[in-house]
């Protein structure tokens, strides 16, 4: 593989690691305390319907002209990656508290405890709701991200490849383990998937728009190390700032929404 797909495998790896690990904080939560049943249902539909989103958005992308496509394509991207790059930045430089998986963990068992017992479908469906929606939702920028590039020759199979090793690396980490992976370096990971989009974003982008870089393909180690000069220089630049009092008195239901 050239250095174009070497990275976009490993983006989509990143970046589905990430929610998998979040999702399977949620699955785990609720399967521990209300049985298993209804969550591993929930959780099958929700990635069922993930695949759905990509199956049907995916092909869409192929009916645009290739400049059009590199410039949607390179546009979602950057959008993505800026996103995922701000929140590492704000959390790397202390302005933005760290994803705790463990706080997320007991929160969520202890909420699913409380909980009612209400069956229909023959499913505890408090916990066949949670396990979809946590699965699905934290699932759908991934789907998203595959998606977009899937508009490029061959990404889609690279995307797919790696969201795929992603989830079977999560599944065996959560059956072997079983406990919130908190130990992965999730801050890490998501700067190093908001680097990775953002460098996507911009070169694309710019070749949708016409611009011919040099050493083509190759120039993505270019571009992906200006990325990461810039993004350094901020946390550098921001951790000199000070933190506003209240930040740090966020509640984890407050950071887990915005992350």
């Amino acid at each position: 593989m050239g250095t174009s797909a070497w990275l976009l495998v490993s983006a989509a790896f990143l970046a589905s690691a990430v929610e998998m690990v979040e999702a399977l904080t949620i699955v785990l939560a609720v399967g521990v305390t209300r049985g298993w049943r209804s969550p591993l249902i929930g959780a099958a539909l929700a990635t069922g319907a993930l695949a759905v989103v990509i199956l049907a958005l995916g092909p869409a992308l192929t009916i645009i002209p290739i400049d059009v496509l590199r410039l949607v394509v390179g546009t979602l991207l950057l959008v993505f990656g800026m996103q995922w790059l701000r929140k590492a930045i704000l959390r790397a430089s202390g302005h933005k508290s760290l994803h705790d998986e463990d706080a997320i963990f007991a929160r969520e068992a202890d909420a699913a405890k409380r909980a009612s017992h209400e069956v229909r479908a023959g499913m505890d469906w408090y916990a066949f709701t949670l396990a979809f929606k946590g699965v699905f939702l934290e699932g759908l920028e991934v789907a998203f991200i595959v998606v977009a590039f899937g508009g490029t020759p061959g990404g889609m199979s690279l995307a797919a490849l790696g969201a795929a090793l992603a989830l079977v690396l999560v599944v065996l980490a959560g059956l072997v383990v079983h406990r919130p992976l908190s130990r992965v370096p999730e801050n890490t990971l998501k700067f190093a998937v908001g680097a990775m989009l953002t460098t996507f974003g911009i070169f694309w982008g710019s070749e949708g728009a016409g611009v011919e870089w040099p050493g083509q393909e190759l120039a993505l180690l270019g571009v992906l190390a200006y990325v990461l000069g810039v993004s350094f220089v901020a946390i550098a630049a921001m951790r000199r700032v000070r933190v506003p009092a209240a930040a740090p008195a966020r509640s984890a239901a407050q950071a887990e929404s915005e992350s």
